[in-house]
């Protein structure tokens, strides 16, 4: 045996090989070992492009083909470069949205099976196994990530799909809001150089996640009466961040920049849907027996959901919004409470993959690399032929 050989190998002399557990997001992909309490890296879902040169997103492509190339070249990263092991006979669990495209959850299947010849895979839903975290049967599962908010309800671990909501509201809208807000409130100078040099897209996201917050109900509606009515005055501002950008350049973000880059969440669109929204339009399509169960059991997950103080403002819309109009007469609500996970909530989805890995789960939801030869097809979650008791139902 050489040492390339022992050095994948080595952690599988001492005991069965673990399940390896993936999350691939559309901005960052978490991997990691079963059982284990964090995944044992978080990093951007991208890769090195050998035609090109340059770095390539796993999820930009045209045509299958190309996709299929992608997870081929992201999961060399993956295995052995990060988890270092050797992929074939091996069990993985990929966590996935139920809204996933059949073509992107196919393909995958498909480099996972035939090129790393993988022993089984078990494709499990996000916003279900989230919930193994918390040991709860029931509660309203909000994903805000990266390119859209996706929320689901959970009743009794099963998800009530036609309650399902989804908007294109999350973290890549943040940093596009926040881009315009520096381009027109920076000092002017600064003004003229962001229009001819427009900062990089991981420099937006890294203002976002270090200087910006989600500012309060009461001085947002003060901004926007400002905004709208000049003789009303908006409340202070709060203190400009001096961000560096290289060594030889800086920018001011301005307080007001920081304090409305979130707010892009909380705006009506033309169909007057927000993120809160979203969470009293679910309920309302559950039974009347869950609702309550379901507004007092809220989980955030998703990396824009770790934005610091949404959650208060989250609370502060919902009860603002129930005494409107629209909802009054329809929701007899008077409180909503929000669960604390035991994890960051990035990767609250992959910490209960991790955990359903480790259980006998796995055993009778996983496909193995004989059943998909026969039937080259990953069951779907949502469909009930294949939920059976005596394990996957096949063809």
């Amino acid at each position: 045996m050489n040492s390339l050989t022992m050095l994948y190998e080595g952690r599988n002399l001492i005991s069965e090989k673990p399940v390896v557990v993936i999350d691939i997001g559309r901005a960052y992909t978490k991997c990691g070992f079963a059982g284990e309490s964090a995944p044992r890296c978080i990093i951007p879902s991208e890769f090195l492009c050998k035609s090109t040169g340059a770095s390539k997103k796993v999820f930009d492509y045209e045509t299958r083909d190309q996709l299929y190339q992608n997870f081929v070249e992201f999961g060399h990263i993956l295995f052995f470069k990060y988890l270092l092991v050797t992929p074939k006979d091996r069990k993985v669990v990929i966590v996935e949205s139920l809204l996933n495209p059949s073509l992107e959850r196919d393909t995958l299947a498909q480099v996972l099976f035939s090129y790393y010849e993988l022993s089984s895979v078990c494709m499990v839903p996000s916003h279900m196994v989230s919930l193994y975290t918390l040991a709860v049967p029931t509660a309203l599962v909000l994903d805000i990530g990266y390119k859209e908010a996706v929320l689901i309800p959970v009743v009794e671990n099963t998800p009530v799909l036609h309650a399902y909501q989804a908007l294109a509201l999350a973290g890549e809208a943040v940093e596009l809001n926040l881009r315009k807000l520096l381009e027109s409130q920076c000092k002017e100078e600064e003004q003229f150089y962001l229009k001819a040099k427009p900062l990089p897209n991981s420099t937006v996201e890294d203002i976002k996640v270090r200087g910006c917050f989600v500012t309060k109900l009461d001085r947002a509606q003060m901004i926007q009466a400002s905004v709208k009515e000049p003789s009303v005055s908006a409340p202070t501002p709060p203190p400009d961040l001096p961000y560096p950008l290289g060594g030889d350049r800086s920018i001011t973000i301005p307080g007001t920049s920081r304090e409305l880059a979130y707010e892009v969440l909380f705006e009506l669109d033309n169909d007057l849907m927000s993120i809160a929204t979203m969470i009293l339009d679910a309920i309302l399509k559950c039974p009347l027996d869950t609702r309550v169960s379901l507004a007092e059991n809220i989980l955030l997950i998703g990396g824009t959901s770790m934005a610091l103080g949404l959650k208060s403002r989250l609370q502060q819309e919902l009860l603002d919004l129930l005494v409107t109009p629209q909802y009054i007469k329809k929701l007899a609500l008077k409180k909503f409470c929000f669960h604390n996970p035991p994890a960051k909530e990035n990767y609250v989805a992959w910490l209960g993959g991790a955990i359903m890995g480790a259980t006998n789960s796995i055993v009778k939801r996983s496909v193995t690399r004989e059943d998909y030869s026969k039937v080259p097809k990953i069951p779907d979650w949502a469909d009930l032929s294949f939920n059976c008791n005596d394990g996957v139902k096949r063809g």
